[in-house]
């Protein structure tokens, strides 16, 4: 027997992909300094290495679409992706300013899917359910992609909570409906049930998830004594080993959806119990990154220039649409009656980057072999995300000085009208 075995990933050897993948992690770790000065992100830089390696250049990364490996990985990257949203959400919900991510997230992001989904329809010669479910893809925000301009504190802090808080959550929220129209194409439009559907998939999801994480959070001893026996690092594991755990139950027969289950596990572990949640948040942001970065690497090596662009002028559209139309006239019509200015609602409307969710959906239906319209999906949505990572990436510091300067001028008129003498009667 060879030591260590080998493993066949989609044509590639493991051995290939470790070394591919080890050497990305270290040039990532030493030009990291260098992308943060610069107009791409590590996320882009991660991507066009997978592309450059991938099927679409030099061919040493090779991965099977349809194979175990690519749905597998895409899982295990929402499994993390997601219980690490969910558990943030109450921290972000005890901020007072809940109502404008709470519009964005009800009103304008089913606003984006079906705007997309409209323009994919006629553009293209996609069904209605194939529409509906790119639309589903490229509804979600990215909290990696917004990161610089969340984080720059020139930005007000109102505009930073909203982008923050939705690109957060808006993962868990588009799942459901990725997750419907993948099965209604998966088993033909006249078989799928929707009432079924909610009452198994969404249903289970939402009990099992509730379950896993109340019983989690009695698990774990209370008690700043006892809980301090518990290394941190052994804490996170244990919080991560519940979001694994949730998927799996939740799976087993009668098969909710685990990734809903996951979602939910986590809002209520965060909740019930933030001391677990701190400390997870703490100590996990490097498998999480881990995770990540086999997703860019792996979605960026399946890209090839004749998937991206095989439906012509109609890809190129639809990638128009998506950033300059869809967000923003979405947003606007969900901000309608808010304390917000138009320069304001045009700077959270264009910063609605595109990235790892649309990315682990997008592999999650490539791997879906009775999805007739996959791989056309997965390149459509791939061409979003790619000029996504470019665009946002090159207008992000531009545009967070722009807000900047519009509220430090709107601030210096509001002060310079409280400091005027009242005129008289």
């Amino acid at each position: 027997m060879q030591f260590p075995p080998q493993a066949a990933v989609g044509g590639g050897d493991f051995e290939t992909v470790a070394l591919v993948f080890g050497l990305v992690l270290v040039g990532g770790a030493l030009v990291s300094g260098i992308a943060r000065r610069s107009f791409l992100s590590l996320t882009a830089l991660f991507v066009l290495a997978g592309f450059a390696l991938g099927e679409g250049g030099a061919e040493v990364l090779s991965f099977d679409p349809t194979g175990d490996f690519v749905g597998d990985l895409a899982v295990v990257a929402l499994i993390v992706i997601l219980f690490r949203d969910g558990i943030e959400v109450e921290a972000e919900m005890l901020q007072r300013e809940w109502r404008l991510p709470f519009r964005k997230l009800v009103l304008a992001m089913p606003l984006t899917g079906g705007l997309i989904a409209l323009a994919a329809h006629v553009l293209t010669d996609l069904s209605w359910t194939e529409s509906f479910l790119l639309g589903a893809l490229l509804s979600p925000t990215d909290p990696v992609l917004s990161s610089s301009v969340v984080t720059n504190p020139r930005v007000p802090r109102l505009v930073r909570h909203s982008l923050n808080l939705e690109s957060g959550m808006n993962d868990g929220l588009a799942l459901p409906a990725v997750l419907a129209f993948a099965a209604a194409l998966r088993v033909g439009d006249s078989d799928f049930v929707w009432w079924k559907f909610v009452l198994q998939d969404v249903t289970l999801g939402l009990a099992f998830g509730l379950a896993v994480g109340f019983i989690a959070s009695r698990l774990m001893p209370r008690g700043r004594g006892r809980l301090e026996s518990i290394p941190a690092h052994q804490l996170s594991l244990y919080a991560l080993g519940v979001a694994f755990a949730a998927y799996g139950a939740t799976t087993l027969a009668p098969e909710g959806n685990g990734l809903i289950a996951v979602y939910v596990c986590a809002i209520t572990l965060g909740i019930v119990r933030p001391d677990i949640a701190k400390t997870f948040e703490e100590r996990a942001e490097d498998i999480i990154e881990v995770v990540k970065v086999a997703i860019f690497v792996v979605f960026g090596a399946l890209l090839t220039f004749n998937g991206l662009f095989d439906d012509g002028w109609a890809a190129v559209a639809i990638v128009v649409f998506t950033l300059l139309v869809a967000r923003p006239v979405a947003v606007f019509i969900a901000l309608v009656r808010t304390p917000t200015d138009v320069p304001t609602r045009a700077f959270m409307a264009w910063f609605g980057p595109k990235g790892v969710a649309t990315m682990t959906f997008s592999l999650l239906i490539l791997s879906e072999t009775g999805i007739a319209a996959n791989e056309r999906l997965f390149n459509l949505a791939a061409l979003v995300v790619f000029v996504s990572i470019i665009v946002h990436g090159l207008t992000d510091t531009p545009g967070a000085n722009w807000i900047a300067r519009h509220a430090e001028r709107v601030e210096g008129q509001a002060e310079a009208v409280e400091a005027a003498p009242a005129q008289p009667a």
